[in-house]
């Protein structure tokens, strides 16, 4: 008899642990309204009726952000998004991720407006357990304000994948066993802004923004979260199951498609990468410099 009850505990247990598993994930609702809350400046954000699309506006009285109702611990996230057309310059449009901790964790994707005619310019950049100084920077093979494009994450235990259209542009692996500091523990929220970076963002901060060609917009649709939403406890994102698909060995590393794509993107499109700053360093690079990309 005890042991049919310890049976029959070890069942329930089970049985709530795939229920927390099942419940971990998300697929987003795709209404603006109901996924994300309006952080600041509510009067320059613009939602369609029926909440599938959003713009913010940037203009000499405010830029204006939005964050997601929940914090995930992996995933991957897809954003369409149409950069600011014309002369952007000093604009900054992010879309990232971020734990809002004192050691704070962040993944970045940072849109540096430019002069009329000249490429925009995408940096990337992610911090670790507080610490960051990893930027890239890549010109775009296309030009991001006359149509929409996706900007996807991937992030789970083994890598972070950042894509442009299903190609990825960069990746940072899990080399923990290696010293190296890696995103696994803190949850983080979707973030969104629009925002004068006028001080550094155009040419390190010698294009101003010119208010006279604003207000300046850039719009958002189409978006998809497929992630792990934080309750708490670490284990249930951290587990393999299918609703946790991005954890599955698969998604380890790039596919040798994936590869050739990478490879393509760092030959023909990196402008800035820290890991080849020897200056900035002092010829000591990041030890995730010399490690493996995939």
């Amino acid at each position: 008899m005890t042991n049919l009850l310890k049976f029959i505990g070890a069942i329930g247990f089970l049985s709530a642990y795939l229920l927390q598993i099942s419940r971990a994930s998300v697929v987003s609702t795709g209404d603006f309204n109901k996924d994300f809350f309006v952080t600041w400046s509510p009067s320059h954000v613009n939602t369609s009726e029926d909440g599938k699309a959003r713009s913010l506006k940037l203009d000499q009285e405010s830029g204006a952000g939005f964050s997601s109702n929940q914090m995930f611990l992996f995933g991957q996230l897809d954003m369409q998004i149409k950069l600011v057309p014309g002369d952007s310059a000093g604009t900054v449009v992010g879309f990232y991720m971020a734990s809002d901790q004192p050691n704070r964790d962040e993944i970045d994707f940072e849109f540096l407006g430019n002069v009329s005619g000249q490429p925009y310019i995408l940096q990337t950049n992610i911090y670790a357990d507080g610490s960051d100084n990893r930027e890239q920077r890549i010109y775009l093979w296309f030009d991001p304000t006359k149509d929409f494009h996706t900007y996807s994450i991937l992030w789970n235990l083994h890598q972070i994948v950042l894509m442009v259209d299903s190609v990825p542009i960069r990746t940072y692996r899990n080399h923990a066993n290696e010293g190296v500091p890696y995103p696994r523990w803190q949850p983080m929220s979707i973030k969104i802004s629009l925002w004068n970076g006028d001080s550094w963002a155009t040419r390190g901060g010698q294009d101003k923004i010119d208010w006279s060609q604003g207000p300046f917009v850039a719009s958002f649709r189409n978006y998809k979260i497929d992630a792990c939403v934080w309750n708490g406890n670490p284990r249930f994102c951290r587990a393999g199951s299918p609703t946790n698909w991005w954890n599955q060995k698969q998604f380890s590393t790039l596919t040798s498609i994936q590869r050739r794509l990478f490879k393509w993107v760092r030959n023909y499109h990196v402008i800035y990468d820290y890991c080849q700053d020897n200056q900035r360093f002092q010829n000591n690079l990041p030890k995730e410099c010399s490690l493996s990309k995939y």
